[in-house]
């Protein structure tokens, strides 16, 4: 599939429905990932004015909510955007890969929280789960990954500081939920095996992705 080149945002989320994958930056498999595909201007640069200028990544939040799409580190550990049709399918199978945490393990408590509470920010939900000492934040971060990963927790939105002025700046802030809350248990309905949830995952990368070898598109799968 040739992808068109992206300049605004609400061409963006018409492509995410359309391919319903889309890795953000690099997926391993060249030209696949909206990095890739937005036009030289929506690309990181330096402006003279403004300072160091990302469009595609102010985009992210947009995109999120108004297509209600999944967006987390979903690709092998990497983030990116799964489009609303596709959630039930991609949750069904990767739930069968990692099965729910058990109450007496950290995944577990980390996800029982955010239940309890509601969305967080990532260094609130950190916090909220007693990571505070020193190195604790990589250690957060790789459980939040595993979770995400798994389709137990997404990314609902991102939240920016503010300056003096009331102007938003910096990367922004991940916050976080499940996907139950975000979407309704309804959404994540799925009628497939796991199995079937795969192949037809698989089946419609193939479509999209003629030129991708088989490892690449089931390591994108995951």
């Amino acid at each position: 599939m040739e992808f068109p080149e992206i300049y605004t945002s609400a061409q963006m989320m018409e492509l995410i429905d359309q391919v319903g994958f889309l890795p953000l930056l690099d997926s391993g498999i060249p030209g696949f990932a909206a990095e890739d595909i937005v036009a030289e201007e929506c690309r990181y640069y330096n402006d003279p004015d403004e300072g160091f200028v990302w469009p595609l990544w102010q985009w992210k939040g947009e995109i999120v909510k108004e297509t209600h799409c999944l967006y987390g580190k979903v690709f092998n550990r990497k983030a990116g955007f799964v489009s609303n049709q596709w959630i039930a399918d991609l949750c069904n199978y990767r739930r069968s890969k990692y099965p729910y945490p058990t109450d007496d393990s950290i995944e577990g408590a980390i996800l029982d929280t955010l239940r309890m509470t509601g969305s967080l920010i990532t260094r609130e939900l950190r916090a909220a789960c007693g990571f505070n000492g020193p190195k604790m934040r990589s250690k957060f971060d790789s459980y939040i990954t595993r979770l995400e990963m798994a389709t137990y927790i997404v990314t609902e939105d991102f939240v920016y500081p503010r300056d003096k002025h009331n102007r938003q700046y910096g990367w922004g802030w991940s916050l976080l939920n499940t996907p139950e809350e975000l979407f309704g248990r309804d959404t994540l309905q799925c009628s497939n095996t796991p199995q079937q949830s795969f192949q037809r995952i698989y089946d419609h990368l193939r479509t999209i992705l003629p030129d991708a070898t088989d490892q690449q598109i089931r390591r994108l799968i995951g």
